[in-house]
């Protein structure tokens, strides 16, 4: 490789519990960064590293992060990790980063042992494995330092020329020369490569020997890999649940969740705590914001009138202080509700025409009303616009009997919206009126909580297109989830993305959720979360996408396997947040009353809508209602109001998750409490309503 060549980035990754404990007691990593930086060609920069515990997940984490696409200049061109490659129960690092890798390199891991056998037979116990993860080469080394050094050095002079293929350069100018070329550029020979790579190699292999942390030795066969002594491979303990591994095929996977079973409170408070913060945008106040949640507090800039206005048709006046007003009086002008400059003073013994919303006469101080007059003289006039010779009122006769009193007929100024009042606290949620208030007031713009983006997909071989004209082969269904939730997501005031349906295929799930997490704030999926060997959201979520798995089981009905987890995204600015997914069973009504109850709340929380999730209300049985023993149930139902101003609830018949006329006529669900025996008929229950309420008047 030219010396030329631009510097390559690459990411150690260091797996060991000891050293996330204490990273003083690390030695790999000194170990690597002299191989890159002697064996190099100086053509290797060390641009990151990290220590994590033997957990899948976290290995998974750190290399998604890694690995994801970035702008130019911050591309890792190669993640090496060091440990968990033996034999022993807690070495798991080739299980997770197989998943992630999108091609296998069998030539690297084939070099890397080639080079390791030459020096010992067991060097057969290391499990190595080698690949491309987008544009990124991955490559597992032992947790030996001596080991890890000897299977870095065996490939690290081929290494620049695999990363920069990887990266997208144009292959035929990189092999134009031929492979003597390529050898002679990587100072590696056919005939000498393995000189080449064992050249450094003038140690022992023991049997016994140092992983590389301090205090931490272990019993194995040879120099490569080490052992901790943690849980079982595939059994993980109850602390630390994780997915079934896919690659390990169905005989392996798990028998009964490991998932712990959660209450419904103590779910919905870790969907709560994992839910971000609003965001806020800034817009002109139009009838578009009807249904935005303010994020600021609005008081009136201006008084409601501005000036003391006419509330009545009639005739400004002069009260006397002795407050009687009958008898003939001039009409000296007129004041109509259009804009003015030039009113005319009123005095006492003078009255002016007024109309409806118009201001008052400067020395008004009242208004009587044109039903109270009588019209006694006119004159002959010119109309101001027209030109046309016209009548207009000359005397008018004042017939009140009574007192009148100053301020009859009038809105003060501010008597309606008095200055700097509190008109709407910040969390209102804009109405037809709130955008009226508004725009009495003058205010131009408002700041209002960002509407959450939602995406959706269905998933699973057997799911088609409800729109597909043609009758079911056997053991298709059609996807019935995807309209029910676009359409109550756009009920709720949020705008879904559909994303169709997703095939029983890890490749393809990732590779759509990746699409969801960065063109949304949650991601909604229905299906493939349940024991099967084809569900396989849990396993994408935590092993290909580097998410965490908050709770995969709930203790309800229906609705059990529901799961939500957060996944670390890299936004396009290049920041990086934690986006949610909700994975929803894939029976409709677990899926729809799932949602009611867990993604309603967070969209909710998302926008500054509070309280969040459906409105509560307190209702009475109208009949019997059979429940499960031992999980609290969210029956649908349908709530009526009774003549007599009651809440009755009765059943919309069969409760089975996957009966879709359970939810034809449901209006609400009750939330049932797990009892030995029917909750009788008459028992006050809680209701989440979903819909309107029936009403049994006429």
């Amino acid at each position: 490789m030219s010396s030329q060549s631009p510097a390559l980035r690459a990411a150690i990754l260091i797996v060991s519990t000891t050293a996330a404990k204490d990273p003083s007691t690390d030695a790999a990593e000194a170990t690597l960064r002299s191989v890159f930086e002697q064996d190099g060609g100086n053509q290797w920069t060390v641009a990151e590293t990290h220590i994590v515990s033997d957990h899948s997940a976290e290995i998974q984490r750190q290399i998604t992060t890694w690995t994801e696409p970035v702008e130019e200049g911050k591309h890792i061109n190669l993640v090496v990790t060091t440990g968990g490659t033996g034999f022993a129960i807690a070495d798991r690092t080739p299980e997770a980063v197989s998943p992630l890798l999108h091609k296998q390199a069998p030539g690297l891991v084939h070099g890397m042992l080639a080079a390791s056998l030459a020096i010992t037979p067991f060097a057969m116990m290391s499990r190595p494995v080698a690949g491309v993860r987008n544009k990124t080469i991955i490559i597992t080394l032992p947790g030996s330092p001596k080991g890890a050094k000897e299977n870095l050095q065996a490939v690290i002079k081929t290494l620049p020329h695999a990363c920069l293929q990887a990266a997208g350069a144009n292959s035929r100018a990189l092999h134009s020369g031929g492979v003597k070329k390529l050898e002679k550029e990587a100072g590696v020979g056919s005939q000498g490569l393995a000189q080449a790579q064992a050249h450094t190699h003038g140690h022992s292999h023991s049997h016994h020997h140092d992983h590389g942390h301090s205090g931490h030795r272990h019993t194995h066969s040879h120099g490569h890999g080490h052992g901790h002594n943690h849980g079982n491979l595939v059994r993980l303990s109850s602390e630390n649940p994780k997915s079934n591994d896919p690659s390990l095929g169905p005989s392996r996977r798990h028998r009964s969740s490991p998932y712990p079973m959660l209450s419904v409170d103590d779910a919905l408070s870790l969907i709560a705590k994992h839910t971000p913060s609003p965001t806020t945008t800034t817009a002109k106040v139009t009838p578009d914001l009807v249904g935005k949640v303010l994020a600021q507090d609005i008081y009136a800039s201006a008084p409601v009138p501005a000036f003391r206005a006419s509330i009545v048709d009639g005739y400004a006046v002069v009260v006397p202080s002795s407050g009687h007003l009958r008898g003939v009086y001039p009409v000296v002008s007129t004041s109509h509700a259009a804009p003015s400059s030039n009113l005319v003073p009123l005095k006492e013994g003078q009255i002016a025409r007024i109309t409806t919303g118009a201001p008052l006469p400067p020395g008004a101080n009242s208004v009587v009303m044109v039903e109270d007059t009588v019209l006694i003289s006119t004159t002959k006039t010119t109309h101001p616009t027209t030109g046309q010779e016209i009548e207009e009122e000359s005397s008018v006769e004042i017939l009140s009997d009574g007192i009148v009193k100053p301020g009859a007929n009038i809105r003060e100024i501010g008597s309606d919206i008095p200055l700097n009042t509190l008109l709407l606290p910040s969390k209102t949620r804009l109405s037809p009126a709130s955008i009226g208030l508004l725009s009495s007031i003058g205010t131009q713009s408002v700041k209002y909580y960002s509407p959450p983006t939602i995406s959706l997909l269905s998933t699973g071989d057997e799911i088609v297109d409800p729109s597909l004209p043609r009758e079911l082969s056997l053991g298709e269904v059609r996807d019935c989830n995807r309209p029910t939730l676009i359409s109550v997501i756009s009920q709720a005031g949020f705008t879904p993305l559909d994303l169709g349906i997703v095939s029983d295929k890890q490749s393809n799930l990732e590779t759509t959720l990746r699409q969801a997490l960065r063109s949304s704030d949650i991601v909604l999926t229905t299906g493939g979360v349940s024991m099967g060997e084809f569900d396989l959201l849990k396993p994408t979520i935590e092993r290909s996408l580097g998410g965490t798995i908050h709770f995969g089981r709930v203790n309800m009905k229906p609705g059990k396997p529901t799961t939500f987890a957060t996944v670390p995204v890299k936004n396009n600015d290049g920041t990086k947040s934690q986006k949610m997914i909700f994975s929803l069973p894939g029976n409709p009504a677990s899926a729809l009353v799932t949602f009611y109850v867990f993604v309603l709340p967070a969209l909710h929380q998302l926008a500054g809508i509070s309280p969040a999730g459906l409105p509560k209300v307190p209702v009475v049985l109208g009949h019997d209602f059979p429940v499960d023993k031992s999980r609290p149930e969210y029956h649908r139902a349908m709530v009526t109001v009774s003549k007599e101003g009651k809440l009755i609830a009765t059943s919309t018949g069969g409760q089975r998750s996957s009966k879709v006329g359970s939810l034809e006529g449901a209006n609400a669900l009750l939330t049932m409490p797990a009892h030995d025996g029917p909750i009788k008929k008459g028992e006050k229950i809680e209701a989440l309503m979903m819909g309107e309420l029936r009403s049994e008047l006429a």
